[in-house]
């Protein structure tokens, strides 16, 4: 049943155009026209905004890297926290997302992958899509593991990768290993082959070693300047090889603490809006109270806008995706629409699914979110139905 939206005082950011006073048209969870008040002989709903300037529609947001809000985390392997997750990321303006597991013993990882298989198979509209999953560990480097647990810590091993992916039902989007654990390259060639992405993280790479990992297929990088070989004037390592190279996707978290701002402009300034996605990498305190949490079964204190484990070893974010969009458009001074860019479409190309997610268009998915002038979520849409607002 087609269904006809009218958001008055807004402007959409359409794939091609902005569009004022716009009306969506939606019939089986796809955008069916996007057209102005005027061309519409009948509305089926009026939606108000009391805003002084015009809200803006914008595409619904893509978190590739996530690994709990609300008090739930992945790795805690229940459906319950994953549907607590699906329903608290909406309020972000986050539309779809990857679970992200953690380096951990075999068994808890084995047990979230198939927890996320079976919520893939049977999750209904009550809010953010998962998409897939994002393996983070435990092919990555001791040396650069930050708060990832290093007893648990793997060579690159493609047969436990494909005890990994077969629990996940085949899910597995996304791997985030260390290139120089992997030397001949045999994992990141499989990865290819079953078309998921190779990025780089956690790792402490050589410059050599990772223009190496760009010949066997890899493509990203995760959470740029965390967790890796930072720059050298005599070796560029992982940081400085993914600001050079335009094959290089690269993942940033823009709270302010993982990076400073200064380095947010410059990796803005190198990279530009086209190679950036924006995540939050955020764990279960997202949304709590201070004090104590948990990453990975590891204690987490909480501090203001700050999560650490015990050791002051940054562990996780407690960011919100409006917020990295309204800190991405601050430092850099780039604009509503490039932020936007590196929140939806840049994670929807990444994944291959930019034909029906990452932007607003007909016949895409009616994946949308309304933002106040000041970037505070309004409304939240999921395959057209309203999951927030």
């Amino acid at each position: 049943m087609m269904k006809t939206i009218y958001f008055n005082n807004a402007i959409l950011y359409s794939e091609t155009d902005l569009i004022k006073e716009p009306v969506i048209s939606i019939e089986n969870n796809q955008i069916m026209s996007i057209k102005t008040k005027s061309e519409v002989p009948s509305i089926d709903e009026e939606i108000k905004f009391n805003e002084s300037e015009p809200v803006a529609i914008v595409p619904g947001f893509i978190d590739i890297h996530i690994h709990g809000a609300a008090g739930a985390d992945v790795m805690d392997g229940e459906k319950e926290a994953l549907q607590t997750m699906r329903t608290a990321l909406p309020a972000e303006g986050t539309t779809s997302f990857l679970a992200t597991t953690i380096t951990q013993q075999h068994e808890a990882k084995l047990q979230a992958l198939k927890t996320i298989k079976n919520v893939i198979v049977q999750q209904d509209k009550r809010g953010a899509d998962i998409l897939g999953v994002h393996l983070e560990g435990p092919f990555i480097s001791k040396k650069r593991a930050g708060a990832q647990p290093s007893e648990f810590i793997q060579q690159a091993d493609n047969h436990l990768f494909q005890e990994f992916q077969e629990a996940s039902g085949h899910h597995i989007k996304l791997v985030t290993m260390a290139p120089e654990e992997d030397p001949d390259g045999e994992l990141i060639s499989l990865l290819c082959e079953q078309q998921v992405i190779p990025s780089i993280g956690h790792s402490n790479a050589t410059y050599d070693e990772v223009v190496k990992a760009i010949e066997k297929g890899m493509s990203q990088v995760t959470h740029l300047f965390n967790g890796m070989k930072g720059v050298h004037h005599r070796d560029l390592g992982v940081a400085g090889a993914a600001l050079l190279h335009d094959e290089l996707m690269t993942e940033l978290i823009v709270d302010g603490i993982h990076v400073s701002p200064p380095m947010v402009k410059l990796a803005y300034k190198s990279k530009g809006a086209d190679n950036i996605i924006l995540i939050t990498d955020a764990m279960r305190a997202k949304g709590m109270a201070q004090g104590e949490s948990t990453l990975g079964g590891q204690k987490v204190i909480v501090n203001h806008d700050r999560a650490t484990l015990e050791d002051g070893t940054l562990a996780g974010s407690i960011l919100k995706m409006n917020n990295a969009i309204k800190n991405m458009m601050s430092y850099t001074g780039c604009s509503l629409k490039e932020a936007v860019q590196m929140a939806s479409l840049n994670p929807a190309k990444q994944l291959r699914i930019d034909d029906r997610k990452g932007s607003l268009a007909v016949g895409k998915d009616a994946d949308f979110t309304v933002l106040s002038p000041a970037m505070t979520v309004l409304q939240t849409y999921v395959m057209g139905e309203k999951v927030f607002g």
